[in-house]
């Protein structure tokens, strides 16, 4: 009886419980910054009481670990991997506007934002006046209208901090982000390494940016409280209050404002105390998930029972994030780990092929997606051919009525249609010509005299339309550099030329990029690892699409247009230019190793010497001047044989076409 194939579990599965421990790690750091916070929100007025957690700092650390606890869940539900390739800062809000995510996103921050106010008003003393009810006079109550506008301010720190959020694209996981960091920073914090310590060094400007937002949102809550708010919190206000206190039954507004010096800062604080909250825990986040594919300096499949399955349900996943995280883990244990790599060279006998061509083939997918990205630019896209609908065509039975004006003349029309056809074939035929250009010699001589007596040389200077054009340019370049403004017109470089090499919506650089540093780690170690020798064939296809894919990507960003709204003119896009190295570091590994075998391998000179151009070797131009001497001398050659060869042959036919009597006279 055969036995039973073994069950290859999914990638997900592995990846899952890393995840999992990961988001432990984040909440943990949460709830130390959550207790610090719980700690700056007491009252202080007994020294044991104000830290000990089993007590009431205990159980407003739990209330603001809520706060911060709510948007972690929101991150779990909607992250992503890939940069954002919309369009415009419009199109993404559109989009947004559009879709349930983004309302979901505000419900929560909101949620998160009243819960936060609430444990803050709890733990204000009466002094700071505070409390929802006053005595004023008897034992009438009356609704204080100062906490009010502190959850008002709350509310609209809220709505603010989910504009940040998809303005940031916060919901992004930067794969290999924190390999980034690491290697720029140059701090250490000595007791503290790794992912830790890059977010410790992060905390600091996290409390700035909360500090920003909380300034920015209170001219935004006094225009929106007063103009739109304040009505309709007050009369809810006390329809929620009424049932528990002897209060007035009308709704009537209070004539005085109940802003202060003092409930201004109150608000700030509590802003920047909340928005510290959720930056600690979205920076957390990020950091923690976008640790390496390891466990133990192992790759995460090395504990499942068919690793090498696991990994290829993994890269045949058609989730973007899954598949990615495959495709980085199949780059780190091409770059370090000998034992998976042997298990990869000697599978040969799995059902859909060995493990290598397996591998090869989606590596090499991944690769010409992008090179069909970069081929389809500027192309225009294909259209389905119409349908064409078959109708019985009807006859009119009467001549159309008439719509011409009663009243207007015919001669009056066509000069009317005249003088406008006129116009626009004189436009169409010199597009820059002005009025002006249209008069005499003399009539323009005159109008030139006329203007200099009329308009000096400065005041001319400035209406001319070169100078017009300057300042129309100065004011929209100016109205760039604003921030949200900018953001929301600019169409930048960085993401458009992104989206015509990755793709859209959201284009992922590491997943191509680790495709190549897999496929030139593997055939660099398959001379000494491969005992069947299965690599080897495929290495000169690997060099050449990674030398045209090279090619294509600098070409294409060379000839790449600017747009007329990215006023800073710099051609920069990191992600790309992060992958094409990549491409370029594994091609010069592949080129060294096996250059040695280039004859075996079927590698022309040319392969080779394009190969190092796209490194951007400068032995490869020496190498092709003289490839060029080369082809000059053996064509000099060729050329001075084949004189030869006409000579003699003329010669001979010349001889051979004699006539005899001709042969007499000359003896």
């Amino acid at each position: 009886m055969a036995g039973t194939p073994t069950r290859r579990a999914p990638y997900k599965d592995t990846l899952q419980p890393a995840l999992h421990r990961r988001f432990s790690s984040t909440a943990s750091l949460l709830l130390a910054v959550s207790y610090i916070e719980a700690i700056l929100l007491g009252s202080w007025d007994s020294y044991f009481w104000s830290w000990f957690p089993l007590g009431p700092v205990g159980f407003r650390t739990l209330l603001v670990f809520s706060c911060g606890l709510a948007i972690l869940i929101l991150r779990i539900a909607s992250y992503h991997v890939g940069v954002k390739t919309t369009g415009s800062g419009l199109q993404t809000l559109a989009s947004s506007l559009a879709a349930l995510r983004t309302y979901e996103t505000a419900f929560w921050y909101i949620a998160s934002s009243l819960l936060y106010c609430t444990v803050y008003l709890g733990t204000r003393d009466e002094g700071t006046n505070l409390q929802w009810i006053n005595y004023f006079s008897g034992d009438r109550a009356r609704l204080n209208e100062r906490p009010l506008f502190l959850n008002c301010y709350m509310f609209t720190f809220a709505l603010v901090q989910t504009v940040e959020h998809y303005r940031g694209d916060i919901d992004r996981l930067d794969l290999g982000s924190l390999e980034r960091r690491q290697a720029v920073e140059q701090k250490s914090l000595g007791f503290v390494s790794g992912s830790l310590q890059t977010l410790l060094l992060e905390l600091p400007q996290a409390f700035v940016d909360s500090t920003k937002v909380a300034l920015l949102t209170f001219p935004a809550t006094i225009v929106i409280y007063y103009f739109f708010l304040r009505s309709f919190a007050w009369s809810w206000a006390m329809m929620f209050l009424r049932p528990f206190y002897n209060m007035p039954r009308s709704n009537m507004l209070p004539s005085s404002w109940p802003l202060d010096i003092y409930l201004i800062n109150r608000c700030i604080l509590a802003g920047i105390g909340l928005g510290f909250i959720w930056a600690a825990g979205n920076r957390a986040f990020s950091v923690f998930m976008v640790k390496k594919p390891l466990k133990n300096d192992n790759p995460l499949t090395s504990d499942s029972k068919d690793p090498n399955g696991s990994l290829l349900n993994g890269l045949k996943s058609k989730k973007l994030s899954i598949k990615a995280f495959a495709m980085w883990e199949l780059a780190l244990l091409a770059e370090s780990c000998e034992t998976r790599r042997r298990s990869i060279f000697n599978d040969i006998d799995r059902k859909d092929g060995p493990m290598w061509s397996q591998l090869y083939s989606i590596c090499m997918e991944t690769l010409k997606s992008v090179e069909d990205h970069v081929d389809a630019y500027g192309k225009p896209a294909p259209q389905a051919a119409p349908l064409t609908e078959k109708f019985e065509e009807r006859h009119r039975s009467s001549a159309p009525l008439r719509e011409d004006p009663i009243f207007t003349s015919q001669a009056k029309q066509a000069n009317l249609r005249t003088g406008l056809e006129q116009a626009l074939e004189r436009l169409a035929r010199k597009p820059g010509s002005t009025p002006a250009s249209e008069l005499s010699p003399i009539a323009r001589k005159t109008w030139q005299s006329a203007k200099d007596r009329v308009l000096s040389k400065e005041q001319q200077d400035a209406v001319s339309p070169d100078h017009l054009k300057d300042q129309v340019w100065q004011f929209a370049t100016r109205l760039m550099s604003i921030g949200w403004i900018g953001d929301l017109i600019r169409h930048d470089f960085r993401t458009q030329f992104t989206a015509a090499v990755l793709g859209g919506p959201y284009a992922e650089p590491t997943l191509p990029a680790n495709a190549a540093i897999a496929l030139c780690q593997l055939a660099v170690h398959s001379l000494a690892e491969d005992s069947y020798g299965n690599v080897h064939r495929d290495v000169p296809n690997i060099i050449r699409t990674l030398t045209a894919l090279i090619k294509k990507v600098e070409g294409l960003k060379a000839q790449f247009p600017l747009h007329w709204t990215d006023y800073n003119g710099l051609k920069e896009c990191p992600e790309v230019d992060e992958l094409v190295q990549k491409m370029k570091t594994g091609l010069e590994q592949v080129v060294v190793k096996f250059e040695p075998y280039s004859t075996d391998l079927r590698l022309t000179l040319t392969d080779l010497r394009f190969a190092k151009e796209a490194i951007g070797k400068p032995e490869a131009k020496k190498e092709k001047a003289k490839e060029l001497k080369m082809v000059k001398a053996k064509e000099v050659a060729f050329d001075t044989r084949l004189s030869d060869d006409w000579a003699q042959r003329k010669a001979a036919l010349r001889r051979e076409f004699r006539r005899p009597e001709m042969e007499q006279v000359r003896y």
